[in-house]
């Protein structure tokens, strides 16, 4: 999958198309799990959003055969994505805004890899106006065995797409949280998530970290790209009681998102012009 689509009106009128969104969802996830997402950001006027259809079982085959799969079916959604773009008159075929959450946001940044992925040749930066990451683990500097096997997918694009590795073309925003935090010398629910959070990310003996519950702050930020750090936001979307898709929260990242991306098609019209 190269390239980007060849319809693009969208040149003329950069300040006034609105981006068609693909969202890819999180480890174990499903797509009815961001039914309200979805439902937000059309609120706010985005023309088409595409769930990408990696559902429990995809991901469940991914922990034991590797996530290639898992790419090519995010992949598919993205010309879907690109599909939808091509056929509204508010997005004109303009590049895609991706959300990627969790690891969602991960694959999201392999899809620009020009560097096959287990197999799978993606390249299709030219279909991606932003990519914007909600808690994805995307630095992992935890060692041992669990560690390794944890951080995989992501130390594979941190080799092959660093950092905002297809920037200016392609914008990138990373949304964190420090709302939870872990510690050794806590009460219970603090020392399970120092412990989860010490697989992730290393740090001094008996200090804190802090992060959403599931990803600490200082793996869900990438070096060298703009970055919002939410203070109540939980990890997951359906246990967690305040997550990076609520209302609240989407309206403190969603704004600074389109702003990312109409700065990246105005680079394109610059680079082509």
């Amino acid at each position: 999958m190269t390239g980007s689509p060849i319809f693009a009106p969208w040149r003329d009128r950069i300040d006034d198309v609105a981006p068609a969104v693909l969202v890819i969802g999180g480890f174990m996830s499903s797509p009815p799990m961001y039914r309200g997402l979805r439902r937000l950001l059309l609120e706010r006027d985005v023309p088409e959003v595409v769930i990408a259809q990696l559902w429990m079982p995809d991901w469940m085959l991914a922990a034991g055969r590797g996530q290639g799969a898992i790419a090519a079916r995010a992949g598919r959604a993205l010309l879907d994505a690109s599909t939808a773009s091509a056929a509204s008159e508010a997005s004109a075929g303009a590049p895609v805004l991706v959300v990627g959450h969790s690891a969602g946001g991960v694959i999201a940044r392999i899809l620009t890899s020009p560097e096959p992925f287990e197999g799978r040749r993606m390249n299709a930066s030219g279909r991606i106006g932003a990519i914007v990451t909600l808690g994805s683990p995307q630095m992992f500097d935890a060692e041992g065995r669990s560690a390794e096997r944890m951080g995989a997918t992501s130390r594979w694009a941190n080799r092959h797409v660093p950092g905002a590795f297809a920037a200016p073309r392609t914008g990138y925003l990373c949304v964190g949280s420090d709302a939870i935090v872990g510690s050794s010398s806590g009460d219970r629910k603090a020392r399970r998530i120092d412990r989860f959070y010490r697989g992730v990310v290393a740090a001094p003996e008996g200090a804190s970290i802090r992060g959403d519950g599931v990803t600490p702050l200082a793996a869900a930020l990438l070096p060298g790209v703009e970055s919002i750090v939410l203070h109540d936001a939980e990890h997951a979307n359906v246990i967690a009681r305040h997550w990076y898709g609520d209302a609240d929260h989407v309206d403190a990242w969603w704004p600074r998102a389109v702003a990312v991306w109409r700065d990246a098609l105005r680079a394109r019209v610059g680079a082509s012009g």
